[in-house]
């Protein structure tokens, strides 16, 4: 199971994205796939309409892709474990599981099948608002294909129970047989660029390059070896999330960020503000000057993309060569350079002649990415894991048998998001991006032309909220949670449903992360941005005085 679980907990696909036109049917989980990833909705949006593959939407927002869905189920936020429970009560009651697949590669069915007894249709109604009959449905056609791949994204992880979630999902495709077959899988999909290839670089605080684990004795023999050091810390270091309490609470003092806005992408930004105060040192290496670069002691510049040479792995766990195109401006360096150099002279020599140096050193420690050499990356990408240079890569993972033995099930229950409506704040908010910008905007931002297809934040609402509140296109409103308030304007919208609203996270003057909590999952630490309690108001109109 370690295998599967290194390659669900590091967000990996486990099939090609290729395998996307070669499926029965497609299930889409927590991910507005046309916005977020919208090359990857090609292949999916191709499959539909050509190849008659059957797609499933669970979302609560009538999102573009829904247009394509043979079945859209529109949940209650953060219902995510009881429908997916559901889902698998009518499957087994059915006998619609794939059992000599679930009796040779898999332990704990009869754990699961206790569990998910009383997540009938009815009852699962009742939580997550999704008609019995189209749960039915849904479970029937994913349950009955002879290949089905499950698509998600950070609306199944960016909750308190997000590792409950993923792990659901998994559940679900053991059960109906669909992990190491062509067409099937648990295939996240990433939400930035070479953050599959950061992790699998150890920027984890619990393992080193490979997934490698901090805690293996053997592991941190090996590591302190290459990097000719005695040793290396025992316990592994923090989450994200887990510094900005730390410096909240005065306990951490000196804070260095790479390529990274938490000033508008984190959770609670009053919360991080104060954090940031907090410190006696910042700094921030970036390309643009960022709003946390804004309030850092000492900026370094680092080069774009376009500027350097390396590698990126994307979300289906291919590694592909990057070129320099042109020079970095100014004294802008490339964000190894900088590294080494600080390194340097804080006591350590990092010494490298240049990025292929880097990658052999890669090649060294890291199993899975023993076989992926520049010289092989030259003329085509390889996936992970790649352990000998006469070996192909591997684009499906777990065929024949799982890594290290047999999957798993786990008996989940579904727990109610850290946050719901109440009298005081009656609306559900849940958060993400638009088409056509990216994250914070650092970027996006700079060009006129995205600014003028979406200049601003909105709150999207339904027509019948709309009306509850007396609103009208353009309306300017007052968002308040519990951590916070920002302004925005009301767009009515077929998208939204009725009790929820949604605001993009990327305009900083607006910044939807103020309102958001930030309640952790207890494993995987991540905050719960996409489900959180509000309130709407008219906004005051701006006296001006003379």
């Amino acid at each position: 199971m370690a295998g599967l679980a290194a390659a669900f907990g590091s967000g990996a696909m486990t099939n090609p994205i290729e395998d996307l036109e070669k499926t029965n049917v497609i299930m889409i989980v927590g991910s507005n796939t046309t916005e977020n990833h919208p090359v990857l909705s090609s292949y999916i949006k191709r499959a539909v309409t050509f190849k008659d593959t059957k797609l499933i939407v669970f979302d609560p927002r009538k999102i573009d892709i829904t247009r394509f869905a043979t079945h859209w189920l529109r949940p209650v936020l953060g219902t995510d474990v009881a429908f997916i429970n559901g889902m698998m009560n009518v499957i087994i009651k059915e006998n619609l599981y794939a059992k000599d697949y679930v009796q040779s590669r898999t332990v704990g069915f009869e754990e699961l099948k206790k569990k998910v007894e009383k997540y009938t249709p009815e009852y699962v109604e009742e939580i997550s608002g999704i008609p019995k009959d189209q749960l039915i449905d849904a479970a029937r056609l994913y349950g009955q294909a002879p290949a089905a791949s499950i698509v998600y994204a950070m609306g199944i992880t960016q909750h308190t129970t997000g590792t409950d979630n993923v792990k659901s999902l998994a559940n679900l495709a053991m059960l109906c047989g669909n992990m190491g077959i062509t067409g099937g899988g648990v295939n996240p999909l990433r939400g930035q660029n070479n953050v599959q290839g950061a992790c699998d670089m150890g920027g984890l605080p619990n393992v080193y390059t490979g997934y490698q684990k901090v805690g293996d004795p053997a592991v941190r023999e090996r590591m302190a070896k290459a990097w000719g050091v005695e040793k290396l810390p025992e316990k592994p270091g923090l989450t994200v999330t887990d510094m900005m309490e730390r410096a909240h609470e005065g306990k951490m003092k000196a804070l260095y960020i790479i390529g990274e806005n938490p000033m508008v992408s984190d959770p609670n930004l009053g919360h991080v503000k104060k954090s940031m105060e907090n410190l006696d040192f910042l700094v921030v290496q970036d390309i643009f000057l960022t709003e946390t670069a804004l309030i850092a002691d000492v900026v370094l510049p680092a080069a774009s993309f376009a500027e350097k040479k390396g590698t990126f792995t994307n979300t289906e766990r291919k590694v592909q060569m990057v070129r320099k195109a042109l020079d970095p401006p100014g004294q802008a360096k490339e964000d190894w350079e900088i590294i080494a150099d600080l390194s340097r002279r804080m006591g350590y020599p990092m010494e490298y002649a240049n990025s292929r140096a880097i990658m052999n050193e890669i090649n060294e420690v890291t199993p899975s990415y023993r076989g992926i050499t520049y010289d092989r990356l030259e003329t085509k990408g390889l996936p992970w894991p790649c352990p000998a240079t006469d070996h192909p890569g591997t684009p499906c993972l777990h065929v024949g048998k799982f890594t290290c033995g047999l999957g798993v099930f786990h008996a989940i229950d579904y727990i109610p998001p850290a946050e719901v409506p109440d009298d005081e704040y009656p609306l559900y908010l849940t958060t993400g991006r638009v088409l056509y910008h990216f994250h914070t905007g650092t970027m996006t931002m700079k060009s006129q032309g995205l600014n003028e297809l979406a200049p601003e934040c909105f709150v999207e609402i339904s027509q019948q909220d709309a009306a509850s509140y007396n609103l009208h296109e353009g309306s300017n409103l007052k968002i308040s949670s519990r951590r916070g308030t920002i302004e925005a304007k009301a767009m009515i919208s077929e998208k939204a449903v009725d009790g929820t609203v949604f605001i993009p996270f990327h305009y900083a003057k607006a910044a939807a992360n103020t309102l958001t909590n930030a309640a952790l999952d207890p494993i995987a630490r991540i905050p719960e941005y996409k489900v959180c309690a509000i309130r709407l108001e008219k906004a005051q109109p701006v006296s001006i005085q003379e």
